[in-house]
């Protein structure tokens, strides 16, 4: 009997339960990046000027139709202002430390109460869930420019109550348009640190065209440490946005926060900022002193003490009494120096070989050029003698000698100034009483009409040598006298004088600005 092998039968084969492992790959991936408010690639704005995740404190700003808002920090403002620091304290702030109560919870207590699952009996069982935890309350404060009720008033910030949100802040933030362009790839290491610091650094600002927001925005980009936006070309523009930037500061007590920012934009001008000062010394003065800047306070201070007491109204109670004092220690100090100066010229005198003083007895020559000196200096350190008072006599022939009298008065000279005399004492050499000026004062002296030689020529050879001896002594006298006026030449401004020359400026720069003699320190 042959046996056929019998087919065997294929077991059916049993699908799997879906285990945990196979179930989750069939679950849908949620994108942690997904976004219900500003598109996929939105951030919510956390840098200046609007700290939309940190900030505390909101001002407003608005001018002429336009307006600026700002979202910044508490500390920061308070660090940089004592405004502010009073502003947001405990006992001074008007807003409550606590934010408004958030909105009313479920009825069944604070978040959700039961989350719907079936059980084994397939009814839906109530677990309870995790509470919800309430936002965080942030105490806010709210500034806005309130610009008065009269005209002459100045704006300022006034403290406003925030206006209350569903969350207990103050009002929603608006997000920015989102860019057209994606963001960059995220890169790691070294290039993406650096990246990051180059873009907090140099902020994307354009500066706003009212002069009041363009102020109150330097002011705070100020206090975040970036720089301001000032003019960096023209040093006349840039001295009023300066000096209205400082004014801001001072009325909010943070001068000592702007003022450095302030001297190190306009010392950049260098040389420019010299002349200016030169020109404008009073207005720098006070500039300086608000910006408490040594450098420019000092070379205001050497201008405005050397042309006292002309720049006096401008700067009577528009300045501190104690720079009004240091102003007046100063010219009282050059004052002495200069009185002892002229003190030493006028006793300056020649000496015999002998060792004693000129006289006309001993040397008639060396006195004439000592005496010619002395009266050059009185001429030109003195002012001129008043006119004579008039007579019915006189008021009668007055049109008669009138033009007489106007050639006369354009023949007189007024006075050297007394920077422009002490340098051209200092000069000496021709700078004055020149060649031809001693020949002629020589032969009008009795020295040149007393010569009694019967021989022409032995009398003119005489002369020649007498005059030739005569402006010798008088160039001695100019040399002792250089000395005397050395002190006085001493300049302490950082202007450069050197190519002013006899024409520079007509008054002393040797007043020197110590460490104590800055009246905020």
């Amino acid at each position: 009997m042959v046996s056929y092998p019998q087919p065997t039968e294929k077991a059916p084969t049993a699908r799997r339960p879906p285990s945990v492992t196979s179930r989750s790959t069939t679950t849908r991936r949620h994108r942690s990046s997904r976004s219900h408010s500003g598109g996929p690639s939105f951030r919510p704005q956390n840098e200046f000027p609007n700290f939309a995740q940190t900030g505390d404190v909101e001002i407003v700003i608005s001018a002429e139709g336009q307006e600026k808002r700002y979202m910044l920090h508490r500390l920061i403002l308070a660090q940089c202002s004592g405004f502010f620091e009073a502003g947001t304290s405990e006992d001074w702030s008007r807003t409550q430390a606590q934010g408004v109560a958030p909105a009313a919870a479920p009825a069944h207590g604070n978040g959700l109460s039961k989350i719907g699952e079936e059980d084994e009996d397939g009814r839906y069982a109530g677990r309870p869930a995790l509470p919800l935890a309430p936002p965080p309350e942030r105490c806010k404060w709210r500034y806005e420019l309130d610009w008065g009720n009269k005209d002459d008033e100045v704006p300022m910030l006034v403290q406003k109550p925030p206006t209350p949100t569903l969350f207990g802040g103050g009002q929603p933030y608006r997000p920015p348009a989102v860019p057209s362009k994606p963001p960059p790839p995220p890169s790691n290491g070294f290039f993406r640190s650096f990246a990051a610091m180059q873009s907090a650094a140099q902020i994307p600002h354009q500066a706003p065209d009212n002069d009041l927001i363009r102020d109150y925005d330097n002011l705070f980009r100020i206090f975040y440490n970036y720089p301001p936006n000032l003019d960096p070309l023209n040093i006349a523009e840039s001295y009023i946005q300066c000096k209205s930037l400082l004014n801001l500061a001072d009325m909010y007590d943070a001068l000592e926060v702007v003022g450095p920012r302030i001297d190190h934009h306009l010392l950049q001008f260098q040389s420019r900022l010299w002349k200016q000062i030169a020109k404008y010394p009073p207005s720098y003065l006070k500039l300086g002193y608000l910006a408490r800047s040594k450098v420019i306070f000092a070379e205001a201070l050497i201008h405005v003490v050397g042309q006292w007491p002309s720049g006096s109204n401008q700067l009577r109670n528009h300045v501190p009494e104690a720079v009004f004092d240091l102003i007046e220690d100063k010219v009282d100090e050059l004052a002495e120096k200069k009185l002892k100066t002229e003190g030493k010229l006028f006793r300056l005198t020649l000496t015999t070989p002998r060792g004693e003083r000129v006289t006309p007895a001993n040397s008639y020559t060396d006195w004439l050029a000592l005496s010619l000196f002395r009266q050059w200096l009185v001429e030109n350190t003195s002012p001129p003698p008043p006119l004579p008072p008039k007579t019915p006599q006189a008021s009668s022939r007055a049109n008669a000698n009138s033009s007489q009298q106007t050639r006369a008065q354009q023949s007189q000279q007024p006075p050297i100034s007394s920077g422009h005399l002490y340098r051209l004492l200092f000069t000496a050499g021709s700078a004055y009483l020149p060649h031809d000026e001693l020949k002629r004062f020589f032969k009008q002296s009795k020295a040149f009409s007393s010569s009694s030689d019967p021989s022409a020529s032995t009398s003119t050879e005489y002369r020649r040598e007498e005059l030739k001896k005569f402006e010798r002594r008088v160039d001695e006298v100019k040399v002792m006298a250089k000395e005397i006026v050395r002190p006085l030449m001493r300049s302490w401004l950082e202007l450069d004088l050197g190519r002013e020359g006899n024409r520079g400026l007509g008054y002393l720069t040797c007043t020197r600005v110590g460490d104590g003699d800055y009246p905020w320190e």
